[in-house]
């Protein structure tokens, strides 16, 4: 089982607190960002992780990934490629046919990776995704249609879905992938015009990893699960 791991990001609105470090390898809690997916995607028995990255990070993702278990494959991008492109370069490098997981180096998720390929294979889909609801960050006030307040609710679950950056993509989807640019803008749109794009949902953690304040919180999250990633 092979997996693609998209790591080209270069954690700028991180600052300082990136030390230096590709995004996907910024320390949380002692450990590489990209090291509890690694992690994660062992539990789902992936022996193999295609790593797209910068050329100049190539020996650091070996050295900072290895030792968890899957074989780390550094498949380097000369230029930007964009993530849809360097899905799509990394996927060059895989030495099995058939579905693959791809996902985004710098989320936190719960995610049981072998729920979603059985999800995956019985939908029949070209691509899966991973979706879950937003939590509005702020109060919600409920009007009446006589615009009478009727109540008050707490950062509310919203009745939208955003994609959490973890996918299965099939042949089809591999093949429709952009030479370069971004497959959530080209590839994704098109498949789900089609009705061949499924959606996984998914109600647990999620942290991305952006900013100081996004640090903060994983450390603290991590800090109060030292046994993370769960076992599921």
């Amino acid at each position: 089982m092979e997996a693609l791991l998209l790591a080209g990001g270069k954690g700028e609105r991180l600052g300082a607190a990136a030390e230096g470090r590709p995004k996907a390898l910024v320390r949380v809690a002692g450990r590489p960002l990209a090291g509890y997916q690694v992690a994660m995607l062992a539990q789902a028995g992936v022996d193999r992780v295609i790593v797209s990255c910068s050329a100049d990070s190539v020996s650091l993702f070996e050295q900072e990934l290895s030792g968890l278990g899957p074989e780390i494959v550094p498949a380097p991008e000369a230029e930007p490629l964009g993530r849809g492109g360097g899905l799509r370069q990394a996927a060059r490098l895989r030495q099995e046919d058939g579905p693959v997981y791809a996902l985004n180096g710098d989320e936190l998720l719960a995610l049981d990776f072998a729920a979603l390929m059985r999800e995956h294979r019985k939908s029949g889909a070209a691509a899966t995704i991973t979706v879950t609801s937003l939590t509005s960050p702020f109060g919600i006030v409920d009007v009446s249609d006589g615009d009478m307040v009727t109540g008050f609710r707490e950062a509310p679950k919203l009745p939208h879905w955003v994609s959490c950056g973890m996918y299965v993509l099939g042949e089809e989807a591999l093949a429709r992938l952009p030479e370069t640019g971004d497959h959530e803008t080209s590839t994704f749109p098109a498949l789900a015009a089609e009705g061949r794009l499924h959606a996984f949902r998914y109600d647990g953690i999620w942290l991305t990893v952006n900013t100081p304040k996004d640090l903060r919180r994983a450390e603290d999250h991590l800090a109060a699960e030292p046994d993370w990633p769960p076992e599921l």
